[in-house]
């Protein structure tokens, strides 16, 4: 069944306020999805750890049924830095002070932020189809700008880009929901349909364009890396190796302990291969998935 044994509440974290599914017992583990899902990705991946993890599965701030704070010039209230204050202020609401964080797609960009910015709460990272994003910038090239190009359609503020989604959600998020229960579907539609959430969206890129590379460059500078023990996964049918080589090799100059591997499935491996998935956490967590 769909998140069952899960509860579903709204919690303020100062900020904002997130829509969060937790359920399960034993050490806590935060799931992050990407763009542009909701914590509904997660469907079939939360149970399997339930046995053995409390589960947190938010809604990330601009995101499906979480709050959509004011933006500003730098669009600063939708950086990875604010975001990872909520899920730290999150996990603290829920009588966690330290959990393990696993992000994927923008998810991934908001763990890792998390992991850097707040180390004494994070126990353990795990990445999915996702770099620093400053790694993402300084590669940029042709072959980039032809396969990513909507990084740059989806960061325009003078000709925004919400006026072309919200013309035509359906053809833009061109998702067939084949591996996504009606639930979970439903509840995608509904994200994609309300222009709101598609601006809080769009924020989260126009944030990853420019004040999120300068946290992400400072701390380069400053010699800052991820202290917890760190997996990286990426979607042997996406193009995350293609483009970059291997990932490892990358999250290495950011983290002392990396490990990780590939798994076959296309860009949601949450959703396409979640056994693969849960397990691969579950192991690099030590715990049973």
């Amino acid at each position: 069944m769909y998140f069952e044994g899960f509860a579903l509440e709204r919690i303020d974290t100062g900020e904002a306020e997130l829509r969060v599914r937790h359920g399960g017992s034993g050490p806590p583990v935060l799931l992050l999805h990407g763009h542009p899902r909701t914590h509904a990705t997660w469907h079939k991946v939360a149970p399997l750890l339930a046995g053995g993890y409390s589960v947190v599965c938010p809604d990330l701030r601009g995101y499906g049924g979480s709050s959509k704070p004011p933006t500003d010039a730098e669009h600063g209230p939708y950086s990875k830095r604010a975001m990872a204050g909520d899920f730290v202020a999150l996990m603290r609401a829920l009588g966690h002070a330290s959990f393990a964080v696993a992000g994927h797609d923008r998810g991934a960009l908001a763990a890792f932020r998390t992991a850097m910015d707040h180390p004494d709460a994070v126990t353990a990272l795990v990445v999915m189809d996702g770099l620093p994003v400053v790694e993402h910038l300084e590669r940029c090239d042709a072959r980039f700008a032809a396969a990513w190009w909507h990084w740059w359609f989806f960061a325009q503020t003078e000709k925004p880009a919400e006026r072309v989604i919200n013309a035509d959600p359906d053809a833009w998020y061109s998702t067939s929901g084949a591996h996504m229960a009606p639930e979970a579907w439903a509840d995608f539609q509904e994200a994609i349909h309300d222009p709101a959430t598609v601006h809080g969206m769009l924020e989260d890129y126009r944030a990853g364009l420019g004040i999120d590379r300068r946290h992400d460059e400072a701390d380069r500078a400053a010699g800052r890396r991820v202290r917890c023990p760190t997996l990286v996964m990426w979607s042997l049918k996406d193009d995350l190796e293609e483009l970059y080589g291997d990932p490892l090799a990358i999250w290495r100059s950011w983290a002392a302990d990396v490990r990780g591997h590939p798994v076959d499935s296309g860009h949601h491996m949450a959703e396409e291969a979640p056994a693969e998935v849960a397990a691969a956490i579950g192991a690099f967590l030590g715990g049973r998935a």
